[in-house]
């Protein structure tokens, strides 16, 4: 018989010390999910699997494993409780996955703005809604299949940290979460591999072993994130101008632009020094987008909104490495807290970082918050002071 690890770094402390736990597993459907419900079980723990349906009609979501909230993938989810021998349930979260999830997706494009809608899922659905649930019928914990760790402290308090693997480490989208909710957070597979998950799935006998990793926006079925973004705002005919404010082509909304775009610019005539042009600035007010060289994308600083942090508040202004967008790399910043929120000085100019964004502040492998970008700070501008 296949022996498994029977216990992983970062189980609750607190009220529940000494005492199996009574653990809510967030099953997607997907292979990380079920092995981190299976971990939680071989640990000893009270397990029961919970998938969440997120869409009224879920077969509007992405079908064919590539989303996380289908028809299909509730399916898999509840052989995958089979197999490991929990209970499972499913729980309607339409509405509000809808109000706080789609509906803000849609309202930051309107406002010129590039959102995170997996940040603001694990934020408002998975570690808000379904936590707080939880806790109300008496679980000790939720268990997620994200690749993060949780290191305990002597005095029992909790750090959020990088996952081993770093090419698929998620701690960017979970620097949402506070104290509170990390003291009844499980992340069993932060010291683990993809590779070894989908090893062990197939050693356990999960059929989701060689499912493919769900990727882009769950609850836009065909992909078009400008043909979704047109259904819901409408076509609005605006100018393209160059740095000097040059109309220079036209487009039908400038929400289907994001900060540092290239392609899809429909340009009619090339820049006089024959370089490529990219998408520099989107402002809604008067729906007019700003095209212009590679270097004027370059960041050097930026305020930020809304921090949460994963613990204590930073007293001052201090170093620290930042990730800027879901899969970028990290850059050495100064950060100092105001009263507004946060202001962000990079040490190297970062490009493609667009208000809507988050910011994740990093201690090594800690991380110390996340804050939702406000403003940007470009190199060119800073020339000019």
């Amino acid at each position: 018989m296949t022996e498994f690890p029977g216990a992983f770094p970062g189980a609750p402390t607190g009220p529940s010390t000494g005492r199996r736990l009574r653990v809510l597993a967030a099953m997607s459907g997907g292979v990380d999910s079920a092995v981190a419900a299976a971990r939680a079980a071989e640990a000893g723990h009270e397990v029961t699997g919970v998938h969440l349906a997120l869409a009224a009609n879920p077969q509007s979501f992405r079908t064919g494993a590539r989303g996380c909230c289908t028809l299909e993938d509730s399916r898999d989810a509840r052989r995958a409780a089979d197999v490991i021998g929990i209970p499972f349930y499913v729980w309607d979260l339409a509405e509000r996955f809808r109000e706080d999830v789609i509906e803000d997706f849609v309202a930051e494009y309107a406002a010129g703005r590039t959102p995170n809608p997996c940040l603001r899922c694990n934020e408002k659905i998975k570690f808000a809604a379904l936590l707080d649930k939880a806790l109300a019928l008496g679980f000790d914990a939720v268990c997620t299949g994200h690749y993060a760790r949780i290191v305990e402290l002597p005095d029992g308090g909790r750090e959020l940290h990088r996952a081993v693997d770093g090419a698929k480490d998620q701690s960017y989208v979970l620097g949402v979460l506070d104290a509170a909710q990390l003291a009844h957070s499980l992340f069993p597979l932060g010291d683990t591999t993809k590779e070894e998950i989908r090893a062990e799935a197939e050693r356990r006998g999960l059929a989701v072993a060689k499912k493919p990793d769900s990727h882009d926006i769950c609850f836009i079925a065909d992909g078009d994130t400008q043909g979704f973004l047109a259904r819901h705002l409408g076509t609005a005919t605006g100018d393209i101008v160059d740095t000097e404010g040059t109309k220079i082509g036209e487009h039908d909304g400038a929400y289907g632009f994001t900060i540092g775009q290239r392609k899809g610019l429909r340009i009619g005539r090339p820049a006089a020094d024959g370089k490529p042009r990219y998408v520099l600035d989107i402002s809604p007010v008067n729906n007019t987008v700003t095209v212009g060289p590679a270097e004027g994308l370059d960041v050097i600083g930026l305020t930020a909104i809304r921090p949460r942090w994963c613990g204590a508040e930073p007293p001052a202004a201090g170093a620290y490495t930042a990730q800027l967008r879901a899969h970028g790399e990290e850059v050495p910043v100064t950060a100092e807290p105001t009263p507004d929120g946060l202001r962000v000085r990079l040490a190297t100019p970062a490009r493609g970082i667009a208000p809507g964004q988050a910011v994740v502040l990093y201690d090594g492998t800690r991380v110390v918050g996340s804050a939702t970008i406000a403003t940007t700070e470009r190199r060119a501008l800073a020339a000019e002071v």
